[in-house]
């Protein structure tokens, strides 16, 4: 094997992977936590959701106009 070749299998590939597999854990590990917001505002807009309905009947029942 040519002494470059093994410097560079000695050396530098380990620190590719080292690097490649780190960004790809962190990567991982911030989709996670964007799901987890993303699931956080969906429970806040049923939440919101109920909400409004409960507000639309409250004003229907003390309209002083009929619908």
């Amino acid at each position: 094997m040519p002494p470059p070749l093994q410097q560079f299998l000695s050396v530098a590939l380990p620190i590719m992977v080292t690097l490649v597999v780190s960004i790809w854990l962190a990567s991982v590990s911030q989709n996670k936590r964007l799901d987890d917001i993303v699931r956080r505002l969906e429970r806040m807009e049923s939440k919101l959701d109920l909400h409004e309905e409960r507000l639309v009947r409250v004003e229907e029942r003390t309209s002083p106009l009929r619908r």
